[in-house]
């Protein structure tokens, strides 16, 4: 029928047996919308309704309530999805219907998103949508009373664009607005709000909704109220804001119900085998639509692989996913159907052949061999733990971490880039790997989690583990102390894997046992939360507070794929921005961040002869097992060209750091060694992860390059043998007050695992041991301020902080105290009653570090108090560390656009269209993951990671036709470039088809005029005469072939 009811207003309403089972009232109007057989059902919006695709009660309701409709069911609906803001990092634009940006103020902020994913419109109209359930209202409310007509407004908008289409091609839609629930106060068990605020907003939404349903005549179902009288039964949320899996059976059931009536209902049809075909149907569906590593698919870096195996991909996943509707209904008209068998008659996918030059010299080395591959410094030796020979699971090792038991976890992604249409499901693992005989090498083996999906981040914790699971972070729970998962919880979803190695990932915890998560470019992250939607763009880092169940973007900065997160004994914290060769100190960039804006981050802490790229893994040096001297040293991987791990001396300087060289810890010459990850054990030793791998690459190589290897893993294991190993702590099972003697250690990562030990148990014993333990030091101890430090720390992180303690350690004259106390109050303040005026006082601190942590903590604070943070601050002096940070805090607490010039003057003699052309390069060279990532900014290379120089080499100021062929076609191997020979395993990228004729002159007229360099111009006619006289050539050049060619044209 043609809906023309104005609205449904639900206060209660729960249909034949819903009635009996959760005994509430029933009063409805009697008009739903009816389903005709083969509609297509498409749901929009924001969390409330993606969340519902990891359930699947929704949809197996509607089956059963109306089997023999054959219908179509799809999701759409992503976290922080607004009527007319719903970005993709895939597509050019966020707006979801012509101006819809008129709506928005900071998240019209140009974001850099890429791409030709379809628009909302486009995908409605590819899935025929008959009816379309639209899902908002939540993230809109914590804009408040002065927010609410602007969203009013913004829903009307979509209701009138949605009301003029015809996504079937036949008639209009039938739309359904449902409003967002009730916040569920849930404080008495964390520290959460209690809702009343929230509740208040969210009501005056909903009506605001239905009031905009009944005027534009669309159906309005109201969920605010009912869910009032759910929570106040049972705990059917997991944080106040999001259903746990009793709450989407209830709120399905009543959806469905309220939209479509009830239906005939088979009740003699198990509803767990439906239920389970729909989350099968789900899971391919995501694959379509939320397909991982996006960004090879249909976003900027489709080009020049992706046309060779991409649409086909999603063609088979689209037919596997039929398939799967087809399950759902032979089931509702119990007639049996073969899946495996109809999967394959889908189309088969193109063979992908590799570009690699060298593909019969790849050889794996094992063993002896292996380790003969391997260079430490006199003192050091290095050991085999573990590999793929005697563990076949550990392939593709990405992260590691001991436990309180002191036994290795292992995160392991065979399944790396994606899942690919056709291979069975992914089956990447959490491994727990243990030496038993205690001879340095692992024996044991026990699988924690399996069926995972690029786990590149992981983190142990008393509650659980937190895994890194694509668009969500998940918890991971054994219940019966067997060492295996039984119980996952989706904690959030809404994160972005539009590129799956820059999804969240290097998962640590800082002394509090919040836990960092660091996210790469190209990014457009929307999480829904209870504190209100955190939205995310491009490279930065994540802070998750368990206890209050809080996520924050504690930093966003202009980096490209930071994969490494370091605190060091006083809490500071330190971050590898993995595609580029630079280290950071995080804290002066952790402002507040506005959407689409990168904040200023730190300077460079690495001198320049040992930079190298790319890095993955940080560790402070903190054992007694290693010399003395190199306590507090700063150590980190790297995958290309260099080999291996660098050592750098940390040192204080001004408000901040800097850094000198040591040793390169570990040098291999195994091509296939890529050291991603390292942790100090309990022993002392140093245990690193290898990836293993011939292609790290991703604009080198197609995704699906066979040569990408899927079984290859090792674990390495440190040591210096003339000093004894460590005495592993009791840890574990340990009393609290062993736990605390452990705080005395002078081991980081075993002071790490005893505050994770004391986080896991009885908060209020914890809190009287801890007193007494805290009265018995010894004031006279050199370490005595460091102890109160931890002290305050083990508080933080029970919830429970001493504020006589916190006061004590904010007085200290070490002013690295001072800072760690400014960060505690900066988190947990709000049990702090004299909060505001102890970071006041900081602000006005007489050392600078304390200054630039409460400068910091201004952003995060009321903006009146903020400011009078800063104007203290302002009395002092502002060093080159400070003053960055404090322009950008003064402008966010001031409703300012934070300004960055970003200017340069232009050293060239060109003139006219040759300038033309120069100005065009610069812009492509500085591109992320083009010229300037590996050649860096200044054209200088990196001689340590094996980039060659651009600066005053024939290569390119010579013959110009060499050089055109090298940036259409690429170089790969060894090359020598005034006077050393780079080895060339990753090539250079193929850029003839990622730019056009004058983008490629451009750059190339760029790269000849510039640093230093001087040589004539590239005309675009001349790029094209080339690319034709190549146009038949297959894969890289090498440097011999280059040569030959040009001799040949002498």
């Amino acid at each position: 029928m043609d809906l023309r009811v104005p609205y449904l207003n639900f206060k209660c309403i729960l249909l034949g047996c819903f009635i009996a089972l959760f005994g509430l009232n029933s009063c409805t109007e009697s008009e739903h919308i009816d389903l005709r057989k083969g509609d297509h059902i498409v749901l929009i919006g924001n969390n409330l309704g993606a969340r519902m695709i990891n359930y699947g009660y929704f949809e197996t309701a509607v089956h059963l309530h109306f089997s023999d409709s054959l219908i179509t069911i799809r999701n759409m609906c992503d976290g922080g999805d607004t009527p007319g803001f719903r970005p993709h990092s895939g597509r050019n634009s966020p707006w979801a219907f012509p101006g819809a940006d008129k709506f928005q103020k900071d998240l019209a902020q140009k974001s850099g998103s890429e791409g030709h994913f379809a628009t909302p419109d486009e995908w409605l109209q590819q899935l025929k949508s008959d009816v379309i359930i639209a899902f908002f209202g939540f993230n809109e409310s914590f804009e408040g009373e002065e927010g609410l007509s602007r969203y009013l407004e913004e829903l009307r908008a979509f209701v009138l664009h949605t009301k003029e289409q015809s996504y079937n091609g036949k008639t209009t839609p039938k739309l359904v607005l449902v409003s967002p629930i009730a916040f569920q106060d849930l404080s008495n068990q964390f520290d959460l709000p209690n809702g009343k605020e929230e509740n208040s907003r969210l009501e005056r939404y909903s009506e605001g909704m239905k009031k905009i349903a009944q005027e534009e005549q669309v159906m309005f179902v109201d969920v605010f109220h009912p869910s009032t009288e759910w929570f106040a039964n049972q705990i059917l949320t997991i944080d106040g804001s999001q259903l746990n899996n009793e709450g989407y059976r209830i709120f399905s059931e009543y959806l469905s119900q309220a939209i479509f009536g009830s239906g005939k209902n088979l009740y003699d049809l198990d509803k767990e085998e439906v239920r389970k075909a729909v989350l099968e149907k789900n899971w391919f569906w995501q694959n379509d639509y939320k397909i991982p590593n996006g960004v090879h698919v249909f976003g900027r870096r489709y080009d020049p692989f992706g046309p060779e195996n991409y649409p086909a991909e999603l063609e088979k996943i689209r037919e596997m996913t039929l398939n799967r509707d087809t399950a759902i209904w032979k089931i509702m008209s119990r007639e049996s159907y073969d899946v495996t068998l109809a999967d394959a008659a889908t189309r088969t996918l193109p063979q992908v052949k590799t570009n690699y030059l060298d593909e019969e010299d790849v050889t794996y080395l094992y063993g002896n061999e292996a380790l003969a591959t391997f260079t430490v410094p006199e003192g050091y030796k290095i050991e085999l733990f573990a590999s793929e020979q005697e563990f076949p699971d550990l392939a593709n090792p990405v992260q590691m971490s001991f436990d309180n038991k002191g036994r290795l976890w292992v995160a392991t992604m065979p399944s790396y880039p994606h899942y690919r249409p056709g291979d069975t499901k992914p089956n990447d693992k959490l491994l727990i790997l243990e030496d038993v005989n205690g001879d340095g090498k692992a024996d044991k083996q026990t699988v924690f989690a399996d069926g995972l999906h690029l786990p590149i981040g992981f983190e142990l914790a008393p509650e659980g583990v937190y895994i890194s699971q694509g668009t969500n972070l998940k918890l991971y729970t054994d219940t019966d102390g067997d060492d295996h998962a039984d119980k996952m919880e989706i904690l959030f979803s809404g994160f972005d894997d539009h590129d799956t190695h820059h999804a969240i990932s290097a998962f640590t915890a800082d002394p509090s046992g919040a836990i960092y998560m660091a996210e790469g470019v190209f990014l457009h992250t929307n999480v829904e939360t209870s504190y209100g939607p955190v939205r995310a763009t491009n490279g930065g880092f994540y802070r998750y507070n368990p206890n209050r169940r809080q996520l924050e973007r504690t930093a966003q900065l202009s980096i490209p794929n930071p994969w490494g997160i370091a605190f060091d004994d006083w809490g500071q914290f330190f971050f590898c921005e993995t595609s580029g060769p630079d280290v950071h100190w995080m804290m002066p960039g952790s402002i507040k961040s506005k959407y689409g804006v990168a904040s200023p981050k730190s300077r460079n802490l690495i001198e320049e002869a040992h930079r190298v790229r790319p890095t993955s893994g940080l560790e402070f040096v903190s054992s007694r097992h290693f010399p003395d001297d190199v306590q507090g040293d700063l150590l980190i991987n790297n995958t290309i060209g260099f080999l291996g791990t660098k050592q750098h001396q940390v040192m204080p300087e001004g408000t901040g750091y800097k850094t000198a060289h040591r040793q390169d810890l570990v040098v291999g010459t195994d091509p296939n060694f890529r050291p991603v990850d390292m942790e100090f054990a309990p022993d002392g030793s140093l245990y690193l992860a290898d990836w293993h791998n011939v292609l790290v690459g991703h604009m080198q190589h197609n995704a699906r390059d066979p040569l990408r290897d899927h079984v290859h893993g090792r674990i390495y294991r440190i040591t210096y043998p003339s000093r004894p190993l460590i005495k592993p702590p009791q840890v574990g099972e340990a009393p609290i007050s062993v736990l605390l003697e452990n705080l005395k250690l002078p081991e980081y990562r075993n002071r790490y695992r005893s505050r994770r030990e004391l986080r896991g148990r009885d908060s209020q014993q914890v809190m009287d041991e801890l007193k007494l333990w805290i009265s018995e030091l010894d004031q006279n101890d050199p370490q005595y301020g460091h102890y109160l430090l931890e002290a305050l720390w083990v508080s933080w992180g029970m919830n429970a902080i001493d504020n006589e303690l916190l006061e004590t350690v904010f007085s200290d004259e070490d002013y690295r105290l001072r800072a760690a106390a400014v960060r505690v109050l900066r988190y947990a303040g709000n049990h702090i009653p004299n909060r505001d005026a102890l970071l006041i006082a900081a602000g006005a601190d007489e050392h600078s570090q304390v200054r630039l942590e409460a400068i910091v903590a201004a952003t995060w604070m009321e903006p009146e108090i903020g400011r009078q943070i800063l104007s203290a601050a302002a009395t002092k002096t502002l060093d080159d560390w400070m003053l960055e940070t404090y322009t950008a805090a003064f402008a966010n607490l001031n409703q300012q656009d934070i300004v960055v010039d970003h200017s340069e003057e232009l050293v060239t003699d060109l003139k006219g269209d040759d300038l033309a052309l120069y100005v065009i390069g610069k812009e492509i060279y500085g591109r992320d993951g083009y010229c300037s990532t590996c050649h860096q900014p200044n054209g200088l290379g990196l001689r340590s990671s094996g980039y060659p120089p651009l600066a005053g080499t024939d290569w390119v100021t010579g013959d110009k036709s060499t050089l055109i062929k090298i940036a259409l076609k690429g170089v790969m191997g060894k090359i020598d470039v005034l006077g050393k020979t780079y080895p060339g395993q990753v090539p250079m990228t193929a850029f003839g088809r990622l730019l056009n004729d004058q983008e490629i002159a451009s750059v190339l007229t760029y790269v000849r005029n510039s640093f230093g360099n001087k040589a004539s111009i590239v005309k675009p006619n001349e790029v094209a005469a080339v690319r034709t006289q190549i146009q038949s050539k297959e894969g890289y050049y090498s440097a011999d072939e280059l040569l030959k060619e040009k001799d040949q044209l002498n």
